[in-house]
């Protein structure tokens, strides 16, 4: 099990970015595929980005292809989602998930990650 805390959301203006963080404890960090979701309000939770355990592999929602950038520093123990030309349709709660030990390809399906984070809110102003 790991334990995840994201960090980075706030309010921004249509056009903008942020960087949103999921520190992780534990020393085995590396080991997981890591994902990041979303939750917008009276919507189901959705899949944005996710990376591999050395951060060869990655895979986007195609509604954030092309602006969102996921990335990792396994000796930090952090995952990353860089966030351009955000859109007031990208106001959610941002949660990021690690995938079971072990299980190395990147998915969009949230039940293959056990272990969540609180969340980190994202609002985007038009």
């Amino acid at each position: 099990q790991v334990q995840l805390a994201e960090s980075g959301g706030g309010l921004v203006q249509a056009g903008g970015s942020l960087r949103l963080s999921c520190a992780a404890s534990g020393r085995t960090f590396s080991l997981y595929t890591m994902g990041w979701f979303r939750r917008a309000p009276g919507k189901e939770r959705e899949f944005v980005a996710g990376i591999s355990w050395n951060g060869g592999s990655t895979y986007y929602a195609d509604s954030v292809k092309g602006r969102f950038t996921i990335s990792r520093d396994n000796a930090k123990n952090t995952v990353y989602l860089q966030m351009n030309s955000l859109k007031p349709e990208d106001t959610a709660l941002y949660y990021c998930a690690a995938r079971y030990p072990g299980r190395t390809t990147v998915t969009a399906r949230d039940s293959e990650y056990p272990d969540w984070g609180q969340g980190t809110q994202v609002t985007v102003s038009s």
